[in-house]
């Protein structure tokens, strides 16, 4: 008796742990009688009841997940091919029919890599680089407008945002039957295949390297400019001072001959004493030791000697 009371108690305790099942808040379930769902889907936290044995609790999530797409190589309408990895939140909006469809998790991530991968590469390859990595039109800087592609700087008509927006739309219309609901898409890096980066590097150094050359040009240039102007300066000022000094002489000369008349004129005594002096000055530094002259006794230049 004791053994088949212990065997009851566990009996019944097997049936009511089969038959509760608890709810939590992230979560949402989803019942099921031999694999097909029966009865509307539990999304209210609390202690549930369900038939034991028979039916199955199929438990999902109600907070926002993640789907993270692998980089591709994907080529864009003008034919220059980039690597684009992009990132998405999504719900599960209807249980019941993302049960139906995709049964789990793992079967909603693989028709999102279906889905967003494949709208992803339509919508590149719908628009021109210059669309993709731009967002809006602005004035560029002169720095830019000397080392960036022509290209890159011509007026855009969509952008990132608008190509982003478009993915979304068309990959949230695509899920609509997957119960399922795709709350956001972004770009979470967009480069350049290997082999364009480095040309694409090699052509910034190129670029920088020819800036550098035209400003050191330009430096030259006004360095050349300065010394010009500096020794034009120098002459004129060597100029103006010679003739600050010739004028300066020339008034001296003139004041000296002044006197010179001056006291030349005062008498007759001292005319002739004023002759005397500058006779003998000129005969000091006209006659030495060695000179020899041939003079007349009337000449003005003898009378002093006679």
């Amino acid at each position: 008796m004791r053994i088949g009371a212990i065997v009851l108690v566990v009996l019944i305790l097997i049936v009511l742990r089969s038959a509760l099942y608890v709810v939590q808040e992230p979560e949402q379930v989803i019942i099921t009688q031999f694999g097909k769902p029966v009865g509307d889907p539990v999304d209210t936290p609390g202690l549930k009841v369900k038939v034991p044995v028979i039916q199955k609790a199929h438990r999902f999530e109600k907070r926002f997940l993640e789907w993270d797409g692998d980089a591709n190589q994907l080529p864009t309408k003008d034919k220059r091919f980039i690597w684009v990895d992009m990132y998405a939140r999504w719900r599960i909006s209807d249980p019941l029919l993302f049960f139906q469809r995709l049964r789990d998790e793992r079967g909603a991530q693989t028709r999102l890599d279906d889905i967003l991968d494949g709208e992803t590469r339509n919508a590149i390859a719908n628009h021109n680089l210059v669309e993709v990595i731009r967002t809006s039109n602005r004035e560029p800087m002169q720095s830019e407008l000397e080392s960036t592609d022509e290209a890159m700087l011509d007026p855009i008509l969509y952008g990132r945002e608008v190509i982003r927006s478009e993915i979304l739309s068309k990959a949230k219309t695509r899920t609509t039957d997957l119960g399922i609901e795709i709350l956001d898409v972004q770009f979470k890096r967009i480069n350049y295949v290997e082999e364009v980066r480095r040309k694409v590097y090699e052509r910034m150094i190129a670029e920088r390297r020819r800036i550098a050359d035209r400003f050191r040009s330009e430096g030259q240039g006004e360095a050349s400019r300065i010394r010009g102007e500096k020794d034009r300066d120098l002459k004129q000022i060597q100029s103006e001072a010679y003739r600050q000094a010739r004028e300066i002489r020339g008034r001296g000369d003139a004041q000296a001959t002044a006197i010179y008349a001056a006291a030349y004129d005062r008498s007759v005594d001292t005319r002739s004493f004023y002759e005397f002096l500058k006779t003998m000055e000129i005969y000091q530094n006209t006659i030495d030791a060695e000179t020899s002259l041939i003079l007349t006794t009337d000449g003005d230049f003898y009378k002093f000697l006679k």
